[in-house]
């Protein structure tokens, strides 16, 4: 159940991502020629929003999770922020309406309106995201109970689920965007939420009874306040701290670097990669195409990943969380070396072969997997009960962070790719070679805490 109404928001999410770049730098004067006019903007200014919209974006789940704990309970939560999120795509499908003066489709810059009705439609999405996100991971969490070992591959089937509809969106709305108009592809992200929604409130109390319901309330409002604000133990204290390294070292310096797929690799598929297959296709596939990659690679890797840490914990072999992080990390920075090749192509030859995007998306999947769901797992392992929704607001505050720097980072791609700074190699290829020597050297620094960690965990593997 949860699997599938996070699969609509991640398809409203995702769909919206795979447009936004493209659609900042896209030419204000295409419209003249029958085109598909965007704002102008250039790319460093591009991956700067980008950078700030995908801060926000996770950064308000924390303030959404405490209103959870506190207030709403998940389920509410929940619904307010998907009716927020699909009111925000509405606005970006009805930008464009503001772009027309008097009636002559130049740019979206000719209506004065066009760049605030944007703006807002951002405001709400990162608003309504802010509720919605940390409960559905809450409510998976409480499915299981506190030594479940089915817990970790819980997880990653869900976050399957949630890969299925970031699959499609790029397939989706990506192809609707580019080919159709931009307002065809924010458009059917609104129709994705929307649906989620509707799936949600119809099967909800049939299968999730009894899960994300509001806070319990005891006799008096200062007894409940008393019971949320009680005291944490030692232990609790500790296994916070784990979330916290993990989550400010680990977290951030993998979607730091992961989050590149947005920003200045979409721009390098749409621009220095060869999407005609090597002239198999009479006409290039949509760059947006390749951020489906990522999300079909976690669908069919993710079984197996599920049924190997079932059956290492069967033997007894399962890697700590915090090695599974140091895996995740390294799989990362391995998967980028594909990016250096693929980068120094496309400056000797003008434009990169379309496997190195391809290889680079599969692997990094692959590091994603022994990651993220992992995350998940583990803030609902560790967090106090009566703290889940917060805590994993705040697992979502260090997303924000890492989207922040990644779009700042992309912008100095820009710098790189034009000779003004060299790294070991020049042009975009030492950018990519610093993606690949820093997560490494991250997930080495987490090996070596693992001992430490582990006894902070209490028992908690």
């Amino acid at each position: 159940m949860l699997f599938i109404a996070e699969m609509w928001e991640r398809f409203s999410y995702y769909g919206m991502r795979a447009l936004l770049v493209l659609y900042l730098v896209a030419s204000t004067e295409s419209a003249k020629s029958g085109g598909n006019p965007g704002f102008g903007w250039s790319e460093e200014s591009a991956y700067l929003l980008y950078g700030i919209y995908t801060w926000g974006v996770y950064l308000t789940p924390i303030f959404g999770g405490l209103l959870a704990d506190r207030l709403l309970g998940t389920h509410r939560s929940m619904l307010i922020g998907g009716s927020i999120i699909a009111a925000g795509h509405i606005c970006l499908a009805t930008t464009e309406a503001f772009g027309i003066s008097a009636g002559q489709a130049v740019s979206l810059q000719t209506g004065p309106g066009a760049l605030i009705c944007f703006l807002t439609g951002l405001v709400l999405i990162v608003v309504g995201t802010g509720f919605f996100k940390p409960c559905a991971s809450v409510m998976v969490g409480q499915l299981y109970g506190e030594n479940d070992p089915r817990r970790d591959g819980g997880f990653t089937v869900f976050y399957m689920g949630i890969n299925v509809g970031a699959f499609a969106a790029p397939l989706v709305a990506g192809t609707l965007g580019e080919k159709l108009g931009w307002h065809w592809g924010f458009g059917a992200a609104a129709v994705g939420m929307i649906l989620g929604l509707i799936f949600y409130q119809t099967f909800r109390g049939r299968y999730l009874e009894g899960i994300g319901g509001p806070p319990e309330r005891t006799a008096t409002p200062a007894a409940h306040q008393v019971r949320q604000r009680e005291r944490l133990t030692a232990v609790e204290v500790q296994r916070i701290a784990v979330i916290l390294v993990l989550a400010f070292v680990g977290n951030i310096a993998f979607w730091a670097a992961f989050e590149q797929a947005g920003s200045s690799m979409n721009i390098f598929a749409a621009q220095s990669t060869d999407r005609t297959i090597w002239g198999l296709l009479a006409e290039p596939f949509p760059a947006t195409w390749y951020q489906a990659v990522n999300p079909a690679a976690v669908i069919f890797f993710a079984p197996l990943f599920a049924w190997m840490w079932m059956a290492l914990s069967r033997r007894n072999r399962e890697p700590s969380t915090p090695v599974k992080f140091a895996l995740g990390l390294w799989l990362l920075g391995l998967a980028f070396i594909a990016m250096v090749f693929g980068a120094v192509e496309a400056r000797d030859d003008g434009i990169a072969g379309p496997q190195w995007l391809l290889i680079t998306y599969v692997v990094y999947t692959w590091g994603e997997l022994c990651l993220s769901p992992v995350g998940l797992s583990m803030v609902t392992k560790l967090s106090p009960i009566r703290l889940q929704s917060l805590m994993m607001g705040v697992w979502f505050f260090t997303f924000s962070l890492a989207n922040l720097a990644g779009g700042l980072i992309a912008r100095y791609s820009v710098r790189l790719e034009q000779g003004e700074w060299t790294f070991v190699i020049g042009g975009l290829g030492g950018f990519y070679l610093l993606l690949v020597l820093v997560p490494c050297a991250v997930g080495t620094l987490i090996l070596l805490m693992t001992p430490r960690l582990k006894r902070l965990m209490h028992g908690i593997h």
